[in-house]
């Protein structure tokens, strides 16, 4: 508990002032509510007064202030018009309170969601892998707008039901000692009841935030799937998946509900048996004539104007316990550690091949992925990476862009070792294109300028040209405006591939990565930009990962893995030459060929 509030109060640093003079506003309107009482109560005990008790000096004081007993009994239109002067003018501070309170949240709310997003951004490459997109989502929106819903509410809130406690007191005391404590007598059992209360709550909505995180990762994997789901014709497994998920939520929110409910049903108890026992002992003072009409009216609306924030600590404790539950989850992210850059980057020269020089990695505890890699790619050359699924292929492009960090060895490019630069300067210089191909949600223009917003227009066609794409985007019915579906689903998968290929060109990367990136393209398409970017792209040093001879072929250097070491590295001319498993791979593949010839021309 006291860990969230020192995150609260970490996160109000920048609006304390805003809820200060909120609490102030708060304060002072209800010191206006509480002197509304006491004209009624003057009136009563002095104005009206025939016989009974004697009035306290603070009835006496009142009707002075008013101008004397006669005056006002004159013109009783005068307390009339007083209580509504003390209520607009209470209301008016109320208003002010709400306007801080609410300009103060909404700030804090803006720069949370700011720092979630940019930590979101830059955290490492594991955290996202063992990550749910969709509770990472639960936590950026429904988990802020439960700190949005305390903060602007609840945390002024504390301070009225503190105000409308405290403030009373004095006043109180002056009328009447005995009510006084007759009208807190229960107010102890009340705060103790609602902070046991607090821990049952905490639990029981710490059970329903994660389960209702469980069910937006299980729509939104449903919705980004739902091609293979109707593939496969699962959308009853589905459902059913689904409903059980929803089940183990109501479940979850039910418990919140049964648990606020006895609060509820209690505290309502426990508020009404406080305004009794002032009635009560009100009463039976009245009878034995201790005790004005004025003093006991006052007693009974200063209870029931305190008890009702009072009832609503239930609430703020409610609340506390979600927003509670929402803080931690949300400093899961804020207190994970971001990827680390160097203190004194360097500066990459402009020019450079690419160099791994015994590089071992393994993901976690597993088995190394790569173990003591070792090549060389002069600037300008073109390297082919082959070998079977899981040979480390695509390991290879994610440690060289840093995405993850190489256990032992040497990664370096120009001769400059990038662990000494930035990410941002790395990736700026390294483009890859993976073969499952990602766009955004809007025009194609815009996804292919996304890392070179100023490129021009011929520039981008001369990218698009090169990626063979530029006639098909020509043809559809807006051209480079169409916008494309989520994924770019809308676009045919060779088309994905295509557009990402332009898209990195674009940003005229001096080390070009193809990850398997020409996979979904015919052979003709895939000659036409391996030509394109033989003519246009001579001084960019290029990694190809590729299966296809016709890929292969273009390659200076051919780097093959298995078993995540290099077990061959030539010229395609050279290890064609060796048995080993390139040679068999060219056999393979020329049998194809020939096959498919034979078979055409028969």
């Amino acid at each position: 508990m006291f860990s969230t509030l020192r995150e609260l109060a970490r996160l109000m640093h920048g609006a304390r002032l805003h809820y200060s003079l909120a609490i102030v506003s708060l304060v002072v309107a209800s010191c206006f509510l509480y002197l509304a009482p006491l004209v009624p109560q003057a009136v009563l005990d002095v104005v009206l007064a025939q016989d009974g008790a004697e009035p306290s000096a603070v009835s006496r004081g009142v009707a002075q202030l008013m101008g004397g007993p006669e005056f006002v009994a004159r013109r009783l239109w005068l307390p009339a018009l007083l209580l509504v002067a003390l209520t607009v003018v209470a209301g008016a501070f109320t208003y002010v309170r709400e306007r801080l309170a609410e300009v103060a949240t909404e700030r804090i709310v803006l720069q949370l969601r700011d720092r979630l997003l940019d930590r979101l951004q830059r955290l490492p490459t594991p955290f996202h892998d063992d990550a749910e997109s969709g509770d990472l989502v639960q936590r950026c929106t429904s988990d802020v707008d439960t700190v949005r819903l305390f903060l602007g509410g609840q945390v002024v809130e504390f301070g009225r039901t503190a105000a409308m406690l405290f403030v009373p007191l004095p006043l109180m005391l002056a009328v009447d000692t005995r009510m006084t404590l007759a009208s807190v007598v229960l107010v102890p059992a009340i705060i103790g009841f609602s902070l046991f209360f607090f821990g049952r709550v905490h639990r029981a909505y710490l059970r329903s935030d994660e389960s209702e995180a469980t069910l937006t990762a299980n729509v939104q994997e449903n919705i980004s799937g739902i091609r293979v789901v109707r593939a496969f014709a699962r959308q009853a497994f589905e459902r059913s998946r689904f409903g059980r998920n929803n089940d183990d939520y109501r479940d979850a929110d039910y418990r919140v509900y049964v648990v606020a409910g006895w609060f509820w049903g209690v505290s309502d108890f426990m508020c009404f048996a406080q305004q009794a026992a002032v009635l009560v002992t009100g009463i039976v003072f009245l009878a034995q004539g201790t005790l004005s009409v004025g003093a006991l009216f006052f007693f009974v609306t200063a209870v029931s104007m305190f008890t009702f924030p009072m009832r609503q600590l239930g609430r703020i404790v409610s609340d506390f316990g979600k927003a509670t539950v929402a803080l931690e989850r949300i400093r899961r992210i804020l207190d994970t550690e971001p990827e680390q850059e160097p203190a004194n980057p360097e500066v990459f020269p402009d020019a450079g091949g690419v160099s791994f020089d015994d590089v071992t990695f393994a993901y976690g505890d597993a088995d190394p992925v790569l173990r003591n890699v070792s090549f060389d790619v002069p600037a300008g050359a073109t390297l082919a990476i082959v070998g079977p699924p899981g040979s480390g292929k695509s390991t290879i492009v994610a440690l060289l862009l840093r995405m993850y960090e190489a256990n032992a060895g040497t990664i370096s490019i120009g001769g400059t070792d990038i662990t000494s630069v930035t990410r941002r300067d790395l990736r700026q210089r390294v483009g890859v294109v993976h073969q499952e191909a990602f766009l955004f949600s809007k025009p194609l223009l815009d996804n292919l300028k996304m890392g070179r917003p100023g490129a021009t227009v011929t520039e981008v066609h001369d990218a698009t040209g090169v990626a063979c794409v530029h006639e098909a985007i020509e043809e559809f019915e807006h051209g480079y405006a169409t916008k494309v579906g989520e994924r770019g689903v809308t676009l045919s998968g060779g088309q994905r591939q295509r557009v990402a290929i332009a898209r990195t060109l674009l940003e005229q990367p001096e080390v070009l990565v193809l990850d398997d990136a020409l996979s979904a393209v015919d052979t003709r398409t895939e000659a036409g930009i391996l030509g394109g970017l033989r003519e246009q792209h001579q001084q960019t040093t290029t990694i190809v990962i590729a299966h296809r001879l016709s890929t292969l072929a273009i390659a200076d250097q051919v780097v093959v893995l298995d078993g995540g070491r290099v077990v061959q590295h030539g010229s395609p001319d050279e290890l064609s030459q060796v048995a080993g498993p390139y040679a068999r791979i060219v056999q393979r593949q020329s049998g194809w060929t020939e096959a498919g010839r034979e078979e055409m021309t028969s």
